[in-house]
C-alpha cells in the first residue's frame, strides 16, 4: 500500500510534469509481482531514477539513499528531505563505520515485510552512463532471504536529469524490466553456497551483465565511486576505465 505523500508525489505534484516532459514508457511491467517481496536491481544514471521507476510501478518502492538527502538546510534542503521521504527512500549514513551493514539491515527489513526494495548495485550514479561494477549488498540480501531479483534498465534518465539539475529536461525516458531471477536457484545451478562471498560476487556480476545488455551500455569492471574520485582529483580516467 502506498502512503498518501507517495501517492500525491506520483499523481499530483511531480508525476504529471514528468509524464509531459519525459514521456516515460515501461516494458515488461507485468514481470513485477502484484504482491510479495521482490528486489528491483537497477543501473543508476540520475537522482530522478528513484522517481521515474516508482512513477510507472503500481507498487510502492523503497530505496536506500545517502543521509545527506534528508539533512540539508534552506529551501533546497527542505525540498530534498520532503522529496526523498515522500518517495519512500531509506536514509543511510554512509560516513559511519557500519554504513554497509546499516544499508543491508534496512534493505532486508523491507523484503521481510513483503515489500518492494529498489537497489542500485553500482552504489552511485554512473560517471558517464556506462555500467560499472556492482557491489554485493543486493546479492547478500537476496541470498539471505531468497527474495526474487528483477533487473531494471533505466535509459535516457541521465540526459533527462543531468548531474546538478533538479528540473527535468524534455528527453524521453525508457524503462525495461527484465526476467525475474531466483537467487537460490542461481546458486544451486552452479553448485555454489549462497552464503559465500564468491557466490554473491558471481550473482552481482550476472546482474550487471544483464543491465549492460538491456541498456546497450558497455560494462566497466571498476567501481564507479573510484572512477569518480579519480576524475574529481583531476587525474582523469584510471587505466581500464577510459571510454
Amino acid at each position: 500500500m502506498q502512503n498518501k505523500w507517495y501517492w500525491a508525489l506520483k499523481n499530483v505534484f511531480i508525476g504529471p510534469l514528468i509524464r509531459v516532459y519525459n514521456r516515460p514508457t515501461i516494458e515488461g511491467l507485468e514481470r513485477i509481482p502484484a504482491e510479495g517481496p521482490v528486489i528491483l536491481a537497477s543501473n543508476h544514471q540520475a537522482v530522478m531514477d528513484s522517481f521515474y521507476l516508482p512513477l510507472l510501478c503500481p507498487r510502492q518502492i523503497q530505496f536506500p539513499a545517502k543521509q545527506e538527502y534528508f539533512t540539508g538546510e534552506g529551501v533546497v534542503g527542505k525540498f530534498q528531505k520532503w522529496f526523498f521521504t515522500s518517495a519512500g527512500q531509506i536514509p543511510i549514513d554512509r560516513s559511519s563505520g557500519d554504513a554497509a551493514q546499516s544499508a543491508l539491515n534496512a534493505g532486508r527489513a523491507v523484503v521481510e515485510k513483503g515489500n518492494v526494495l529498489g537497489f542500485y548495485p553500482e552504489g552511485t550514479r554512473s560517471p558517464d552512463g556506462r555500467i560499472y561494477r556492482g557491489k554485493t549488498g543486493m546479492a547478500r540480501i537476496a541470498m539471505a532471504t531468497g527474495t526474487t531479483v528483477i533487473p531494471v534498465a533505466m535509459i535516457g534518465t541521465r540526459e533527462a536529469n543531468p548531474i546538478g539539475s533538479w528540473i527535468p529536461r524534455p528527453v524521453k525516458v525508457r524503462i525495461k524490466i527484465g526476467e525475474p531471477i531466483d537467487p537460490l536457484e542461481f546458486a544451486r545451478e552452479r553448485s555454489m553456497d549462497p552464503h559465500e562471498y564468491v557466490t554473491q560476487r558471481a550473482f552481482t556480476d550476472h546482474i550487471m551483465a544483464l543491465l549492460s545488455e538491456m541498456t546497450g551500455q558497455p560494462y566497466v569492471d571498476m567501481y564507479g565511486k573510484d572512477v569518480k574520485a579519480s576524475l574529481e582529483a583531476g587525474h582523469g580516467y584510471p587505466p581500464g576505465a577510459r571510454p
